[in-house]
């Protein structure tokens, strides 16, 4: 691919490109029940399928949120945060470059601490 898309979206399934880290996201506050501090909001915008899977960017920006997983794998392209698993003894540090699988059912906290932005495959 040659040139950036400078955040456009153009048909990702027809192996056009995108740049995740400028593309706009409209956000959302989180439901309530999974808040535990601050106002946060979450954005997700999805870039198409690749070999029956789904491929997009998501966005949260600072405070605590509760998350039960899905099958996903992600690298983490701005931002900071740490992810909390409930039901094991593990913390993740997220930094840009960081790379993470989660698995189904994996119950999460995250502590967002400079908005976070992924591309994830799920």
């Amino acid at each position: 691919m040659s040139g950036e898309l400078s955040g456009r979206h153009r048909d990702f399934n027809d192996g056009a490109g995108v740049n995740a880290v400028e593309l706009e996201l409209m956000h959302s506050p989180v439901p309530a029940e999974q808040v535990r501090d601050g106002a946060p909001t979450a954005s997700a915008a999805t870039l198409g399928e690749y070999s029956g899977l789904e491929v997009g960017v998501w966005e949260l920006t600072p405070g605590t949120v509760t998350d039960v997983e899905a099958d996903e794998l992600f690298i983490v392209l701005s931002g900071a945060a740490t992810v909390s698993f409930v039901d094991e003894d593990r913390v993740e540090h997220l930094s840009p470059g960081s790379v993470l699988r989660l698995m189904a059912g994996q119950r999460t906290v995250w502590t967002v601490t400079e908005t976070i932005r992924k591309v994830y495959v799920s």
